[in-house]
């Protein structure tokens, strides 16, 4: 493993804790987090899919410990974050990433929290309930990470991580 790839997804991954404070939408027992889809873009554009994953997984852990998410968090944000990576890499273009985070978190994502949400936590909810508001969350998070990935920032970035 890369210790500069693993310090850079810590980062992200603190990153996505703290804002979680801050930038949320509720939608009864979901909250959705728009900077956790434009972290899971750019960590499978930057690093790939093993360390989005990862830091999806990291951050819905660390949310839920904190209480600033829920059991849904995990559906969303891992699904996303692998289909953002796979789609990265087949395409080598970041609108693949967001295409694979947007159908990943807003449609399949959406999808699984229905039966989490039903079975688990007990909530009384219509099997697409999640799919709109995951779907504006990742959209919206999608936006974020693509104007991020035009900053010149992020050319500096790329070049360090492609150093090593």
């Amino acid at each position: 493993m890369n210790l500069q790839k693993l310090t850079f997804t810590a980062l992200f991954i603190a990153l996505g804790v703290l804002s979680a404070h801050l930038i949320y939408i509720p939608v009864v027992v979901a909250k959705c987090f728009p900077v956790q889809h434009a972290i899971n873009i750019l960590l499978a554009v930057f690093l790939g899919t093993r360390y989005s994953v990862s830091a999806a997984f990291g951050i819905s852990v660390l949310r839920n410990l904190l209480g600033t998410g829920s059991l849904l968090a995990f559906p969303g944000s891992m699904i996303g974050a692998a289909l953002s990576g796979i789609l990265y890499r087949k395409t080598n273009h970041i609108l693949g990433a967001i295409l694979g985070e947007v159908i990943g978190t807003g449609i399949i994502g959406g999808l699984l929290a229905y039966p989490i949400a039903k079975f688990i936590l007990g909530t009384k909810v219509a099997a697409f309930f999640f799919v709109i508001p995951f779907l504006v969350s990742s959209i919206g998070g999608s936006i974020i990470a693509y104007l991020i990935y035009l900053t010149p920032l992020t050319k500096f970035f790329r070049s360090k991580i492609s150093e090593k």
